[in-house]
């Protein structure tokens, strides 16, 4: 059986970062567990493969979960905690999302697998921990460790290994969890109003209900529901809710009144009413409004033009989605990610209830708590 003063178990982008930042003090023996075949996996698809990594408005506003004020203290307090794990050069784009300048993900994974230093890796998934941190794996190993640190991820994209088995590592000591949901996901809608309008993309600006949260990007159609950057951008906001629906505004550069007199106009040039949003929408999308309409009245065209909302039933599951809302309960760990029930047991990233929005504030929350529970252990060290 080996002893080790430090045992994370995890590999993704949280507990590469705690490994890191453990790896600058040469006397810690660590070891970092993980069931993939290859460290990172994950972190080297996001942002479709180019690494968007931070946001430069990093503030608490676009984090989700049972302890904002802990989260925005970790995530937002250095916005850019991120620039301690890659020595590289940056680059944001025009909605503020960062980059590194080569824009490729699987770099992140090499700049953080080679400051590793002595630490061990074995691959091999954790089965269990008990209490005095025995570990035992799937390969039949037996690890102890004083400290343990578990970055183990959620229930999103089994195919990283984050089928949320790994919970149970948690739950076994005592913790619990909130709700478990799909997050920066697809949505089922009601599809009454978008039978027809499968495949074809639409410039929207979508809010949720009972949220201030306004997001303008694409919308896809599907027979499901919605797809497209603006619909995972507003998931958060309804993923965790029933009974709940979204509205598109079509025609987003220009308000109500602005789309009333340029309609009003062409119907004053003599355009046939059927015709009326030809050239103006997508000739399916114009119809499905004038059918939803269901009036010759101008008025009520433009209001469902920009109002037209979309009851949600549901997402489509967390194999399709890229983070999990919810997690170990926040009111079970210290302002140090430390377990308030299990001494020298620490969390890190994802496995707790803090999830963040669209656009590089995951990744940012994985950096800064892995790069935290570090700092701390190695002051106590």
């Amino acid at each position: 059986m080996k002893y080790y003063d430090v045992a994370i178990i995890g590999g993704g982008a949280s507990g590469l970062a705690c490994a890191a930042i453990l790896a600058k003090n040469s006397r810690i023996k660590a070891v970092l567990i993980d069931a993939g075949e290859r460290l990172g996996k994950k972190l080297a698809s996001t942002g479709n493969g180019q690494g968007n990594l931070s946001n430069v408005d990093m503030t608490k506003k676009h984090y989700h979960g049972g302890n904002i004020g802990l989260a925005e203290k970790i995530a937002c307090g250095d916005s850019q905690v991120y620039k301690r794990l890659f020595n590289c050069m940056f680059i944001s784009d025009d909605n503020g999302r960062v980059y590194p300048a080569g824009k490729q993900a699987s770099s992140l994974c090499d700049m953080l697998i080679a400051q590793l230093g002595n630490t061990e890796v074995i691959k091999s998934k954790a089965l269990t921990l008990k209490r005095g941190f025995e570990i035992t794996l799937e390969n039949g190993e037996t690890v102890k460790s004083g400290r343990v640190i578990l970055c183990v991820g959620g229930k999103a994209q089994k195919q990283f290994k984050t089928d949320g088995t790994a919970y149970k590592l948690a739950t076994d000591l005592g913790h619990t969890l909130t709700g478990l949901y799909p997050s920066l996901v697809q949505l089922k809608t009601d599809t009454k109003h978008i039978k027809t309008l499968k495949g074809i993309r639409a410039d929207c600006e979508v809010s949720a209900e009972a949220s201030v949260k306004k997001v303008r990007g694409d919308v896809i159609f599907t027979d499901y529901g919605v797809s497209g950057n603006a619909i995972f951008a507003i998931s958060p906001y309804v993923a965790d809710k029933s009974g709940s629906y979204i509205t598109l505004s079509f025609l987003p550069e220009f308000d109500e009144n602005a789309v009333y007199e340029a309609l009003n106009a062409r119907l004053k040039s003599g355009v046939n009413i059927e015709d009326l949003l030809c050239g103006t929408l997508h000739n399916q999308l114009g119809r499905a409004i004038m059918k939803r309409a269901a009036s010759d009245d101008l008025r009520k065209i433009v209001a469902t033009i920009k109002n037209f909302t979309l009851p949600v039933l549901g997402t489509l599951g967390f194999d399709y989605a890229q983070v999990t809302k919810g997690g170990v309960n926040m009111k079970e760990v210290t302002d140090e990610l430390e377990s308030k029930i299990v001494k020298n047991l620490f969390f890190a990233g994802e496995v707790l209830d803090v999830d963040g929005d669209c656009g590089g504030y995951n990744l940012q929350w994985a950096f800064a708590s892995g790069m935290a529970v570090a700092d701390e252990i190695l002051k106590r060290v």
